[in-house]
């Protein structure tokens, strides 16, 4: 490998911070039901989530070539280019965590480099046919296919277990996510830490530093597996909680079968190529759970904005990436620099404002400020 320009490293070192928001930003969608029933201690749940994250980076490499090579021209793309998309993706994600919305990382990575690229290289640097079927079919499929899936065995695990005391079947399912939640970080792994292997073996591709149709070197994709993990040890406690408890009564019995079904799509879509959102996946599943217990509560408030949210990330930060990139590809080092330090002040603003109301893993699971209302008796079954 050639020499690496100081652009070039700034990219790589932005590319690993976008990854450490990433860890922090999707832990609740390995470990927020886990949590919210007490399978797992919070500050357990994120460490075995995060060992598993790194461990998961080294399973495939499907979704790194996605975006290294399938969704934008590789030939026409610069490092200054994948900086801007990374700055709207960064910034996107501190946003939505502040506010305690499972948006998705994905999108906002890939929103980003879209309207960067597209500003920088034009159109033609964008394959939209690959953003089609690579990024958006998935996005609207991963969802309901995962929601379904956990519908029907929330509904086939209360029926299996009708005429068992509850409080064993509770136990009996606490036990067994443990193995699914673990799962899910596992999957987490595979397919979100290859999302930066990706941006970063493009970055290394355009800068002539790799060859076209390169795979991520191995120490990218260890890099890459590290950052990951090490922001989903640290926790992203505030989108735990609304994973957790804000939109549903979450059980055991449908924490397992949320788990089960999330990873079964999510290690199908790596496996594909498909760049999906694990957030959109695990929701999906946590609603179609709470559907699948009979007089299970869902918030459809809660539901409604995280969809809006859903909906808003890839063109939000498509935006913010076009307008870094003008900036980039118009001042030159300079206009890097101008970014850079409106990035970093935005992001400590975001960070400062956090702390007004903090969430931490004592009081994840305090249910008063997620506005959930006690479960009546007769819920139960």
């Amino acid at each position: 490998m050639e020499h690496i320009s100081f652009l070039v490293a700034v990219v790589i070192v932005s590319a690993l911070v976008f990854d450490f928001t990433n860890g922090f930003h999707d832990t609740a969608n390995a470990m927020a039901t886990s949590i919210a029933t007490g399978a797992l201690r919070p500050r357990t749940a994120v460490l075995i989530s995060g060992v598993l994250n790194v461990a998961g980076a080294f399973l495939s490499t499907e979704v790194a070539r996605t975006i290294s090579g399938g969704i934008v021209d590789d030939t026409l793309v610069t490092p200054g280019m994948i900086f801007a998309g990374l700055v709207g993706a960064i910034l996107w994600n501190l946003t939505t965590w502040l506010l305690g919305l499972p948006s998705s990382s994905s999108h906002a990575l890939f929103g980003g480099l879209i309207g960067a690229v597209w500003v920088g290289a034009g159109q033609h640097g964008v394959h939209f046919d690959k953003v089609v079927e690579k990024v958006l079919i998935p996005a609207l499929a991963s969802p309901l296919v995962a929601g379904v899936a956990a519908l029907f065995a929330t509904y086939l695990a209360y029926r299996l277990t009708a005429r068992r005391r509850q409080g064993s079947v509770e136990r009996g399912f606490r036990i067994g996510q443990i193995a699914s939640a673990s799962l899910v970080s596992l999957a987490h792994g595979t397919n979100d830490a290859q999302k930066t292997m990706g941006i970063i073996t493009l970055t290394l591709i355009s800068a002539g530093s790799l060859p076209h149709g390169s795979g991520p070197p191995v120490w990218v994709i260890a890099g890459a597996g590290l950052a990951i993990g090490l922001g989903t040890y640290l926790g992203g406690w505030r989108i735990i909680r609304t994973m957790g408890k804000g939109l549903t009564d979450i059980r055991a019995p449908q924490g397992f079968a949320a788990e089960t079904a999330a990873t079964t799509v999510i290690l199908t879509s790596a496996h594909l190529g498909f760049a999906l959102s694990t957030t959109q996946v695990c929701s999906g599943g946590i609603l179609g759970a709470g559907l699948g217990r009979r007089l299970a509560e869902v918030r459809w408030g809660t539901a409604g904005r995280m969809l809006v949210a859903w909906c808003v990330t890839l063109p939000a930060a498509a935006a913010v990436g076009a307008v870094a990139a003008t900036v980039v590809v118009h001042g030159g080092t300079a206009g890097i620099a101008v970014i850079a330090l409106v990035a970093a002040a935005t992001a400590g603003g975001i960070v400062l404002a956090s702390r007004r109301n903090p969430v931490h893993y004592g009081n994840v699971n305090d249910t008063h400020q997620v506005n959930v209302r006690p479960e009546p008796v007769a819920a139960t079954r």
